[in-house]
């Protein structure tokens, strides 16, 4: 997923994308072209099949997230 990497992560535990926009210090129209580009790229209708397509590829692993952010 390449420069997507980062906003397909925070949109896991993220219900807006204000704050992954925030985060990234990106437009929040930036952020929402990173989505839509990521769920044509899926071919997923919304952002739970994206998070659910990262989660079967790999590309993200279950319980990752707690533990990165359990040591913030």
């Amino acid at each position: 997923m390449g420069r997507h990497g980062r906003p397909v992560r925070r949109l896991i535990s993220k219900a807006t994308l204000e704050q992954p926009a925030r985060d990234l210090w990106l437009s929040l129209q930036t952020v929402k072209s990173h989505v839509a580009s990521i769920l044509l790229k899926l071919g997923a209708r919304d952002r739970t099949q994206a998070v659910i397509a990262a989660y079967e590829s790999g590309f993200i692993l279950p319980g990752a997230h707690e533990k990165r952010s359990a040591g913030q």
